[in-house]
């Protein structure tokens, strides 16, 4: 698997957080201004969360498919450009916040409108049979898409809930009833498949525009699928489910000094032995895809590939949980085999092992060194970070920088802000920065921040609070930051550090 070994600025933002009209952020023109930015700002990474379509709570790491896209990334003013929608009905999607993005005021409005897109689009003389859109579908069908355009209608005809509670035969189909499906929403799948189609000329588009300007696009993903995902609907074999459909055990991690119950994610866990009598075929075509959207994947648990967190389905907290091993080797060979060019970031924060290093290490694959971690480390000075690295200072989980140098009363945290202050050289007032800075003279090959660091915000601007519901992933960037004064001081540090 080959990765670059210069060393590189990036950023972290994730597209919903864009500017924009329309209440939240798309793939259009505010993607190719920030692209233009980060060009200015000597910037050459551009990390986004997973970008395929979400499900309750919003959240990128709970997707409705590893495969898809996700239509609400849409650029609506490509479609008026395309013909395919008129100003009057662009004027009718609510105007949204420029603050946050309100996922509940916007998403029905939204794919009413991708909708009539989407129809006049397989309306239009030939397009059915254009050569793209046949051809887009040809490739996709049998991996993923015909199966994600079912899942999706019949998502839609059962109130969006889950299709664990679908009638049986919908949530459990067989041949007949698939093809009956396929008869009865023959034009809502091809719907579907349409909007699938735009999304992917949107985002071929914008990153041909990233390549130009010399900007490489980070993606993620995450590990384990969502329950209720096409996923695990169409391919409940590579799940561990029982004879009954139901789960017999969730991903999670075990009690650590953060948690005293661990985290139950409550994923399906994978059975691996399943995946390896195919040499990893669907994880292989799940990393293809994501290899032609991006530059760079990280992906995230990367421990769970050596051994993983395993709890019984039944359990309500994480404590009952033990090691199972992972498929290690075997699977990152069949990858390195199939996919030689694919580069790979490997996530291996939480429990890690000599045994998750090695594994890492001996595929060549570089890991994360997170500053706001580490500072707490004792003894750490930030030339302990090694080359195989990404260097940040924060992750979407995370507090910004600020806010968590900011809070706490307590004497340790104090301790905290004193070590901090050591390491980086510099003051409270300027603090995220400074850690920025920390990460750009590393030796780390990537040195990233969130957005929200460079901006030095507080606490009410995290993106993300792990183990909560509401009010994530919401917070946008504002027009108005990412100004010249911000893209020149950031291009002299980036330059000053021989990134």
């Amino acid at each position: 698997m080959s990765s670059p070994h210069t060393r590189h600025a990036g950023v972290c933002l994730h597209i919903t957080a864009l500017p924009g009209p329309y209440g939240v952020g798309s793939l259009g023109q505010h993607a190719r201004q920030f692209i233009d930015q980060l060009q200015a700002s000597g910037v050459t990474l551009w990390q986004v969360l997973p970008t395929g379509p979400t499900g309750y709570g919003d959240s990128p790491y709970q997707l409705l498919s590893v495969f898809a896209g996700n239509p609400m990334l849409i650029d609506v003013e490509h479609l008026f450009e395309l013909g395919l929608v008129t100003r009057a009905e662009l004027g009718r999607l609510p105007e949204g916040s420029v603050h946050d993005v309100q996922f509940g005021e916007i998403v029905g409005p939204r794919r009413a409108l991708l909708a009539i897109a989407a129809r006049r689009f397989l309306a239009q003389a030939g397009a059915a049979a254009h050569g793209g859109f046949t051809g887009y579908c040809r490739a996709h069908d049998a991996v993923w898409l015909h199966d994600f355009a079912r899942f999706s209608v019949l998502k839609s005809a059962h109130g969006e809930r889950p299709w664990t509670e679908w009638p049986a035969e919908f949530a459990s189909p067989d041949a007949a009833t698939l093809a009956e499906v396929d008869r009865r929403f023959s034009l809502e799948i091809q719907s579907i498949k349409a909007q699938q189609y735009l999304f992917q000329i949107q985002w071929d588009r914008l990153r041909g525009y990233a390549q130009h300007r010399g900007v490489r696009l980070i993606g993620d993903a995450p590990i384990y699928v969502a329950h209720d995902s096409a996923d695990t609907w169409a391919r409940r074999d590579l799940f561990q489910f029982d004879s009954d459909q139901a789960l017999r055990a969730v991903g999670g991690v075990p009690p650590d000094y953060f948690s005293a119950d661990g985290q139950l994610w409550g994923n399906p866990l994978y059975d691996w032995p399943a995946h390896a009598r195919d040499e990893f075929a669907w994880w292989r075509d799940r990393l293809a895809r994501a290899e032609a959207l991006t530059d760079i994947l990280r992906i995230d648990h990367f421990r769970a590939f050596e051994a993983y967190w395993s709890v019984p389905a039944a359990a309500t907290t994480a404590r009952d949980g033990q090691w199972q091993t992972g498929p290690g080797d075997a699977f990152l060979h069949a990858v390195a085999e199939h996919l030689p060019d694919l580069s790979i970031l490997a996530e291996d924060l939480g429990v890690i092992t000599p045994q998750v290093q090695a594994l890492r290490q001996r595929h060549g694959l570089p890991g994360m060194a997170v500053l706001q971690f580490l500072v707490d480390e004792p003894g750490f000075h930030p030339s302990h970070i090694e080359e195989d690295r990404a260097c940040y200072t924060g992750t979407h989980d995370n507090d910004t920088t600020r806010g968590w140098f900011e809070s706490g009363d307590r004497p340790e945290d104090d301790a905290r802000r004193a070590r901090t202050l050591a390491i980086t050289q510099g003051k409270a007032a300027s603090v995220a920065w400074d850690l920025f800075c920390t990460a750009l003279y590393s030796q780390a090959r990537f040195a990233i921040a969130p957005m929200q660091d460079l901006l030095n915000l507080p606490s009410n601007s995290r993106f993300n609070e792990p183990g909560t519901t509401e009010n994530n992933w919401r917070w946008r960037l504002q027009p108005s930051d990412f100004d010249p004064t911000l893209q020149a001081s950031l291009a002299a540090a980036v330059a000053a550090s021989g990134r």
